[in-house]
């Protein structure tokens, strides 16, 4: 019997990760990663049942507001995921079904009709070696085959287990698919990025067919356009637009943004006497600030890029073309390309060409409105075989490389060039393990700030303290938190981040003279003011690194709007014993757990309570005042 609705959707939602990557690794490879990855979406979309709300509603609330502890572990039967996965198990297998004229198609086996996306060619990233030759191998196998594959591997279930679910599924011999499912060596395989239809990598279609196409379709707009202009206008008068000008007429504001005549160059003493200090005030630097043919092709491809452009954004920011001539930041020769940064004072603007030749070209947009002498120290002005160069600020007077995993040691002394163009340095890159993690210290302008690269034109400042009172790091034991929590900067990497700011909201010592835990939160603060992602850590006495204990995206909390956070985990003593540590800020007054056989609370901001193993417990808090609160999520 199915689930109720509203506990299916939850699940759904909850574990949708999980999900499409079941569907991806189990759809037929002759689909193509694009087709896969947009099937493996809708396959998961369409797993909710039909129903109406019913009894299920607040089991539903509970499996997405479960306690901490719960988020971790295996999703049970009772929760709804054994249902929905089997739908989209069957549905995957359905889909690998050739079409015949003998028998009307099913709804999988057609193309999706949503999710849908124009103009795009989306695949996950691309792995190693061993990712390779796994996904070459799964290739030589069918439907039910591949199914066993992933229910052993990235489900952890048992034979037994395995062998009901296909059977469930309509496998019509499933001790055969089990038998073919391979060595469960290379299981650790399944859960790696080259398989992970969420983080997608974007490549334009066929891009010729797409011009001809948009031309013919321009071409009859038009002319829809100029008929409906006449039949609008029988005795005179203005249309919809009124006295706008024809959507192809020239505007003098908009040539005048693309003459490289025009563009803003700032006096190089400008930030001494500036009243702000920000982008606004760098100086046009660079060896090619005159090369009036390459500042012409920067502007002409900004405002209409080309299908040889390899166009980003950050989250955020408008790739649209300047409204004014926009300010010159630099214009130079960067180990193999030319690059040209440009500053409209909402967004900085990278364009780079290859040194000999222009087939291709390249154009990033980063959002920068209100900039600081903070958070305008430096610009990433080249990412060539993992390694960074940095342009940095003109009132920035010293550059170290310092390795936040190294806190004892200190920085190494960096020698920028005559125009602020920093040596290559290695980038912090989000893929293998993370033995070390580069950031620079930039001394100028009456501090030292450390900022690191995040995958985005501007490095992200990293800074230590209580919400509303952040403080660049400088301390011993600031470094020594950003050690142990530097590693989970991948989380936030290519979101528009800001600055990044760590906050030891709570010590805790531990049942059983364990000794003492941390308890930290961390908060990326976007460009854009929205979407921060807000994350609290879990620091254990002799862990190397921080673990996380619970996450949210968007939440005020553990910021200056909400200077407050509560988090839990399950924790195992020395002795064996397992726990329900939970830890708030100082707002709060008292904390409570309950379910999964666990009940317990505790007056002030911590609490220890013993649990079983695999508890899913639910955690409140009351503050101060009197007002009760949950945990970040």
């Amino acid at each position: 019997m199915p689930p109720d609705v509203e506990l299916a959707e939850a699940a759904i939602v909850e574990h949708y990760p999980r999900l499409v990557r079941l569907a991806y690794l189990v759809l037929p490879p002759s689909l193509g990663r694009n087709r896969r990855v947009l099937t493996a979406h809708s396959l998961a979309q369409r797993a909710l049942p039909r129903g109406r709300r019913g009894a299920g509603a607040q089991a539903a609330a509970a499996a997405v507001q479960g306690g901490v502890p719960g988020q971790r572990g295996t999703p049970g039967a009772d929760s709804g995921y054994a249902y929905v996965r089997l739908r989209v198990l069957r549905a995957a297998l359905e889909a690998g079904i050739p079409l015949t004229f003998r028998a009307l198609p099913r709804r999988a086996q057609l193309p999706p009709l949503l999710p849908q996306v124009w103009g795009l060619r989306l695949f996950p990233r691309s792995g190693g070696a061993e990712e390779l030759a796994l996904d070459q191998w799964l290739a030589t196998l069918d439907g039910p085959g591949r199914a066993a594959c992933v229910l052993r591997a990235l489900e952890r279930l048992p034979e037994p287990e395995v062998l009901r679910v296909l059977t469930e599924a309509g496998v019509a011999n499933p001790a055969a698919a089990v038998a073919e499912s391979g060595d469960p060596a290379n299981d650790a395989l399944f859960a790696s990025p080259e398989f992970d239809p969420c983080a997608l990598q974007a490549r334009p279609t066929d891009l010729l067919r797409r011009r001809r196409f948009a031309r013919a379709s321009l071409a009859a707009a038009a002319a829809l356009a100029v008929c409906g202009a006449l039949l609008a206008l029988p005795g005179g008068g203005w249309g919809a637009d009124g006295a706008a000008a024809p959507p192809y007429a020239l505007n003098a504001a908009a040539q005048q943004a693309l003459d490289p005549g025009k563009l803003v160059r700032v006096a190089p003493t400008a930030w001494r006497t500036s009243s702000r200090t920000g982008f606004s005030t760098w100086p046009a630097r660079g060896d090619r600030t005159d090369d009036a043919e390459l500042l012409r092709r920067a502007l002409a491809v900004w405002a209409r890029p080309g299908s040889a452009v390899v166009a980003s954004a950050t989250p955020g920011t408008p790739p649209g073309p300047p409204m004014g001539p926009p300010q010159l930041l630099f214009a130079g020769t960067v180990d193999q390309a030319v690059v040209v940064l440009l500053y409209d004072g909402l967004r900085v603007v990278r364009y780079a060409e290859p040194r000999t030749g222009t087939s291709v070209a390249a154009l990033d947009f980063a959002r920068t409105d209100a900039a600081s002498a903070e958070s305008a120290t430096a610009l990433v002005l080249s990412r060539v075989d993992g390694n960074v160069r940095y342009l940095t600020a003109p009132w920035v007077t010293g550059v170290g490389l310092r390795d936040l995993l190294k806190p004892g040691e200190a920085p190494a002394a960096l020698k920028p060039g005559r125009d602020g163009v920093t040596p290559p340095v290695a980038s912090p890159a989000p893929t293998g393990n993370c033995t070390g993690w580069n950031a620079l210290a930039l001394t100028g302008a009456g501090a030292t700030r450390l900022v690191t690269d995040l995958g985005e034109l501007t490095p992200a400042r990293l800074t230590s303290g209580a919400p509303g009172a952040e403080r660049d790091v400088a301390e011993a034991a600031e470094l020594g938190d950003w050690s142990r929590i530097a590693c989970l900067l991948p989380s936030v990497r290519s979101h528009g981040v800001r600055s990044v700011n760590a906050w030891t909201y709570a010590k805790q010592p531990l049942p059983e003279g364990d000794g003492t835990a941390t308890w930290l939160c961390t908060r990326a603060e976007t460009w854009a003011g929205a979407q921060d992602r807000v994350q609290a850590q879990f620091l254990a006495p002799g862990a190397p690194l921080a673990a996380q204990a619970a996450k949210a995206e968007g939440s005020p909390a553990c910021g200056a709007r909400e200077p407050r956070v509560l988090a839990g985990v399950l924790w195992k003593s020395k002795a064996g014993q397992w726990y329900v540590l939970a830890a708030g800020s100082a707002q709060f007054a008292s904390l409570s757990v309950s379910g999964g056989g666990v009940n317990g609370s505790a007056n002030g901001n911590r609490l220890a309570v013993k649990a079983p193993a695999g508890a899913q417990v639910e955690l409140a808090g009351r503050l101060t005042d009197g007002t009760r609160a949950g945990v970040l999520r």
